[in-house]
């Protein structure tokens, strides 16, 4: 397989000028709202243009008007940079085969691994073994995750990790992938695995509620998805066994994963703190031990926080890489309770759709070589932003890879990175703005676009609603600058990632009347995507990795903290290698090692009546 060594839509290397380059933190002013109050002030923005604009203004995101630097420069409304291969033509590029899987990918862990989560490899040695087969693990699991039990207290626990099954479905999948095994035909090393899908997430049959509460009056709600995105449609294709829509943050509207509807799912770690969002759902059935793959999307860290509050995986991939969707920062990818699993479900995912133009052109990503000399990017004044106990497991992380050879052996260099705060700005006014847009897509009247939100997304979106065009696209020259600095330093520094943690704060804890109505936090929610903006508006893929554990300031349990890499555009395989470092740093280098949540369940272990739950 030939190697990637052009672009088509590359912004340019250009570094940014001084100016862009100096970075100043600024204090926001987004009020705090909860309980009562939230919905007061929901009622009052949602009717008010007046307060709507005034919200949008208070919020800073008019600030990209004033910048006079940016005339001249291009709008760039998609971060749609093409990785294409020096010697395959766009033609052929569908027919390139997947990357092998080896035995470190397919090998289950030895039991004495610390804080070991149970792996696809896990899964496959018990079905080839002949100690379980798909349709008994399948069995042990739907009464852990079915919502529609009923009284609702019998319902597990872990439930609330999802939205919807269709049982007889995922019963169907798992008698069908058995009797392949049975007859020794099994379709992989996906056969019979499970995995969830986040609601937001086209699957046949199922209606993607993204988390709203199911409201009748519109249309929308009572439309089933007609066909299954593709990244779903080709691990289902592998064996692999959907078994259910996975609960989520509103529209994927903000980064705790609280929703007042659908229940807020678990933080196994630490109960009183969120697991995370848009893509709660996923992070707390990881961390549980109850799937080892869920796909996500993630247009502002929604599958990079939920991992790192929840000691799990992401992978962020380069922008239209598994599938395109209409969306300038929204992607979709894996989130795996292993390194292991993610490469395999990145992998099977990222297959060319030929029915998808965008995403087909991409050319595959493959490891980088093993002589390459290997660099990690740190921008000193950003990671400073990052709360004490997150700086002090990060830099101990970076120091390590850095400082042995046999874990990474990697040389630090130290960069500047252009609109660190202007960006960011840019980046979650463009977020609301294509909300504001989807949220008019689902209903047939453009005037009842907020009645099915609940109150903190109505105040957010109709923020959003008030972009001004002219706004919008100084947004995409920011983007531009950005991404032109980015391809600068790639150039500079062949192979480069860029790392940070994951977020600046290692959870958000729930105060009281949080789960009543919701809270709207805007302060919070920008400082807890601090570091992953940057890969959503320029495209680049990131991945995130647990790197370490800091005490809580409320509850029982200590806090994950994640460690991101961000990579050029088609480096997708390198920030894989990158997990697997940091998988054997938390084994070999981390004191204690990695540690699961007190109440993580062996599913195989359930199947096979060995455990109760």
């Amino acid at each position: 397989m030939a190697s990637i060594k052009k672009f088509l839509n590359h912004p340019g290397a250009k570094e940014a000028p001084a100016h862009a380059l100096e970075f100043q933190p600024e204090v926001d002013h987004n009020p705090p709202m909860r309980g009562l109050s939230l919905v007061a002030a929901s009622m009052l923005i949602s009717n008010s243009q007046w307060l709507q604009k005034f919200m949008w203004s208070n919020a800073k995101f008019g600030q990209a008007k004033y910048m006079l630097e940016l005339n001249g420069e291009q709008w760039r409304a998609q971060p749609n940079v093409i990785p294409i291969s020096s010697s395959s033509s766009s033609s052929s590029i569908s027919t390139q085969p997947i990357l092998p899987f080896d035995l470190s990918l397919t090998t289950p862990q030895p039991p004495t691994v610390p804080g070991r989560f149970t792996s696809i490899a896990d899964y496959h040695a018990a079905y080839a073994s002949g100690q379980l087969t798909p349709l008994q693990v399948i069995d042990a699991l739907l009464p852990l995750i079915r919502r529609d039990i009923k009284p609702k207290q019998q319902q597990s626990k872990y439930a609330v990790a999802f939205i919807q099954s269709k049982v007889d479905e995922v019963l169907a999948e798992a008698k069908a992938s058995t009797e392949r095994w049975q007859a020794g035909r099994p379709l992989g090393i996906l056969d019979g695995v499970p995995f969830g899908v986040k609601d937001d997430t086209e699957v046949e049959g199922y209606v993607s509620t993204m988390g709203m509460k199911v409201d009748e009056r519109f249309e929308y709600f009572k439309k089933p998805a007609t066909e299954t995105v593709w990244p779903a449609k080709k691990l289902r294709e592998a064996g692999a066994i959907m078994v259910g829509k996975m609960n989520q943050h509103e529209i994927g509207m903000d980064t705790t994963g609280c929703n007042p509807a659908t229940g807020t799912a678990t933080n196994w770690y630490n109960t009183q703190y969120f697991p995370g969002g848009s893509s709660s759902g996923a992070g707390s059935a990881l961390s549980a031990g109850l799937l080892p793959i869920a796909i996500g999307t993630d247009a502002g860290g929604s599958m990079r926080i939920p991992p790192a509050f929840c000691g799990v995986y992401g992978l962020k991939p380069t922008h239209n890489r598994v599938v395109s969707r209409n969306s300038s920062m929204c992607v979709v990818g894996p989130m795996c309770s292993n390194p292991s699993d993610l490469t395999i479900a990145y992998r099977i995912m990222a297959q060319p759709n030929p029915s998808d133009p965008a995403q087909s052109s991409l050319a595959p990503s493959i490891p980088p070589s093993p002589t390459a000399k290997r660099y990690l990017g740190l921008c000193p004044e950003w990671i400073a932003l990052a709360d004490a106990d997150v700086r002090t497991t990060f830099n101990r992380a970076i120091e390590t890879l850095c400082s042995s050879s046999s874990l990474g052996g990697y040389e630090l260099v130290t960069i500047k990175l252009p609109y660190l705060r202007e960006g960011q700005l840019a980046h979650a006014a463009t977020c609301l703005t294509e909300a504001a847009a989807d949220a008019r897509n689902r209903v047939a009247n453009p005037d009842d676009y907020l009645k099915p939100l609940n109150y903190p997304n109505r105040i957010m979106v109709s923020m959003g609603a008030q972009t001004p065009a002219a706004d919008y696209l100084r947004y995409n020259q920011l983007r531009h600058v950005i991404m032109q600095h980015l391809a600068h330093l790639y150039e500079q520094y062949p192979g480069l990632l860029i790392v940070t943690p994951t977020t600046a704060m290692a959870g958000w804890p729930i105060m009281p009347g949080d789960n009543a109505y919701g809270c709207s936090d805007g302060n919070r929610s920008i400082r807890n995507m601090t570091y992953v903006w940057y890969a959503n508006t320029s495209g680049c893929p990131a991945v995130t990795c647990p790197g370490g554990y800091v005490e809580a300031q409320q509850g029982e349990g200590k806090l994950p903290v994640g460690v991101m890499a961000m990579a050029e555009w088609g480096e997708e395989e390198r920030l894989l290698g990158f997990a697997r470092e940091m998988e054997r740093y938390l084994a070999e280098a981390y004191e204690g090692g990695r540690q699961r949540p007190k109440e993580w369940v062996d599913v195989l272990g359930v199947a096979k009546g060995q455990v109760k739950v």
